[in-house]
């Protein structure tokens, strides 16, 4: 019996022994790897907008110990284009995926497929406005956001607001993020008496075959995104909105500019830096621990006016979107 019960102690001293060599081993093993390198699939990659979402990027890189690469980008993406550079991707290496997806649900479908291969995490807004939990996405909250444009709107007119119009631009309509701000926009904006004389989509500004002149005179332009922002601004300075007043959503130096020069009335900032570094923060985690599941991020947003441009508040913002 003694001799039984010493046996009973020596393999589980063995066995203690071989799963800490082993946990040695491993973590030996981890601390010579090559860095995790995550790449980020981005419309038109090298704009503006993306100033501090790619600041973002690099400073969670350095803190996360993880590459990154930018896949280079121009213009609006399709879903083919945007599966091809997935694949690509794929095939060069790649251990992880942030991605800005293409609206619709066929997107999602194609990102289940890569998925397989590859952990996917959304940035900015979701594929289909509905499929909460498909993916995980760092993104603002988008619907607050509207509903906050539409609040400064209606704290800087009141009463006045009654019988008013106001025409809505954005970049992609069927966007996720497009939808959920026009949501709150139009939901807090009920009883104010003021009109929506037309929706547009599309991109526009300086050398753009799209022209916001052309369209019928508003009181205010309701801009729902950083492109969108900044077009409205620059046909603004040029004298071309037939008087309109700008209210817009952006994240950009040039959008801050029109606010500056007063062709902006009022920018509410989405915290880009932080949907950046987010981002990559999540998916180093789940690259470190292959079994633990991504979350969804939601990061802040700051409503700011020309006269609080460059408080000491601002100053952090302004930075990140200049890097």
């Amino acid at each position: 019996m003694k001799n039984s019960k010493k046996v009973f102690i020596l393999t589980e001293a063995v066995l203690g022994i071989l799963v800490l060599m082993l946990a040695v081993v491993m973590l030996l093993d981890k601390s010579g790897k090559d860095p995790y390198r995550v790449s980020v699939i981005i419309e038109n990659s090298e704009d503006n907008q993306w100033a501090a979402f790619r600041y973002g990027l690099r400073m969670a890189a350095k803190d996360c110990q993880t590459e990154i690469s930018v896949v280079p980008t121009e213009g609006i993406m399709t879903l083919e284009e945007e599966k091809e550079l997935i694949e690509q991707e794929i095939y060069n290496g790649t251990d992880g995926i942030i991605l800005q997806p293409v609206p619709g649900t066929d997107t999602e479908e194609m990102l289940k497929k890569m998925e397989k291969k590859v952990p996917v995490m959304l940035a900015g807004s979701r594929a289909v406005r509905d499929s909460t939990g498909a993916f995980p996405v760092t993104q603002p909250d988008n619907y607050a956001m509207g509903r906050a444009l539409a609040e400064e709107l209606i704290r800087d007119c009141g009463d006045n607001l009654q019988g008013k119009t106001l025409g809505v631009v954005c970049q992609t309509a069927d966007s996720a993020a497009a939808l959920d701000r026009s949501a709150g926009f139009r939901e807090a904006m009920e009883g104010s008496g003021a009109k929506v004389s037309w929706n547009v989509e599309g991109i526009f500004g300086e050398g753009e075959s799209d022209s916001l002149e052309a369209l019928p005179k508003v009181d205010f332009v309701i801009a729902l995104d950083d492109r969108s922002t900044t077009a409205a601004g620059e046909y603004s300075a040029a004298n071309d909105l037939h008087g309109a007043i700008v209210y817009g959503i952006g994240n950009s130096t040039e959008a801050a500019y029109y606010l500056d020069i007063g062709r902006v009335q009022c920018l509410v900032v989405p915290d880009e830096f932080n949907v950046g570094y987010q981002s990559l923060e999540e998916m180093s985690r789940k690259l470190g621990h292959s079994f633990r599941k991504m979350e969804d991020r939601q990061t802040a947003y700051t409503v700011i006016r020309r006269d609080t441009l460059f408080t000491k508040e601002n100053q952090e913002i302004l930075f990140t979107m200049s890097q």
